[in-house]
């Protein structure tokens, strides 16, 4: 009885080792932790705002009618809360600025000049509607300019002009810029590479278009329902040879939906701009 006795009272303090064992690994093991993290916020240079990083657009003359040089200025307030009149050089150039309107028409690309603090220019303003202008430059990041945009209204009748469909090639003074892979439909969020071949009216391949702001050729998109900014930077560097005429662009598209591509290129010494519709996925 006795041996029995102290075998229960043993089985007894077994089971209590066990049980205490098992609740102080259920209390000490640590729990899982959810976090319930935000997404970044990545800040855009797109030119859907005045604002960017710090730097403001001010606007001091905008176009209200209108004309076939009508007087734009500006000042590019900076993180310091002054003008700022100074910035790197972006493609030979230390501030580019574009009109572009709603439609994705009256389609420029100038280069103010500074007096001051203020930045000058001049832009045709052929027909009424909603236009938007947009002022890029380098700020804190070479690799990613800031654009600064804004909007104003030119009012009076408007002959609204629909977007094109995309297609494979588009023509401009007699000049033909084909897409070789067709009208693909680049991935939204991916790098992809937009590929260009321009001819004379001839058809004979432009194997050696003139330098255009430190490229062969500029090409700017714009998404035609938001009106933001896809900067796409060329592939080729000067002196490579275009035995088939064509032109090699980066791109990183930010939204999907119908964009409206714009490529600058100059032969003869004149600076021709061909348009076309590139629909991303």
């Amino acid at each position: 009885m006795r041996q029995l006795h102290w075998a229960t009272r043993t089985g007894l303090i077994v089971l209590i080792l066990l049980v205490f064992g098992a609740v102080g690994y259920v209390v000490t093991r640590p729990s899982p932790v959810v976090h319930h993290v935000a997404p970044p916020v990545v800040p855009h240079s797109d030119g859907l705002s005045d604002n960017q990083d710090g730097f403001r657009f001010q606007p001091i003359e905008v176009p209200a009618e209108r004309g076939s040089s009508v007087p734009i200025s500006f000042k590019i307030i900076g993180p310091s809360g002054k003008p700022e009149t100074a910035f790197p050089e972006n493609q030979t150039k230390q501030l580019h600025f574009f009109v572009v309107r709603d439609d994705m028409q009256s389609y420029q690309h100038v280069h103010p000049e500074l007096r001051g603090d203020t930045w000058h220019t001049t832009a045709s303003v052929p027909d009424g509607g909603a236009y938007r202008m947009y002022a890029e430059f380098i700020g804190r990041d070479p690799l990613h300019p800031i654009v600064l945009g804004s909007a104003f209204i030119i009012p009076g009748d408007t002959t609204f002009v629909p977007l094109p469909e995309p297609a494979g090639s588009t023509e401009v003074d007699g000049f033909v810029v084909t897409r070789p892979d067709g009208p693909t439909k680049p991935l939204v969020g991916k790098p992809s590479t937009i590929r260009l071949r321009i001819a004379d009216s001839s058809g004979a391949p432009v194997t050696a278009p003139e330098e255009h702001l430190g490229a062969y050729g500029h090409l700017t998109g714009f998404n035609a329902i938001l009106h933001s900014v896809t900067h796409l930077h060329p592939l080729q560097r000067l002196g490579t040879a275009l035995p088939d005429g064509e032109l090699t662009f980066q791109a990183n598209f930010a939204e999907r939906g119908e964009h409206r591509l714009f490529l600058e290129f100059r032969v003869g010494g004149v600076v021709r701009t061909a348009a076309f519709t590139v629909f991303v996925t």
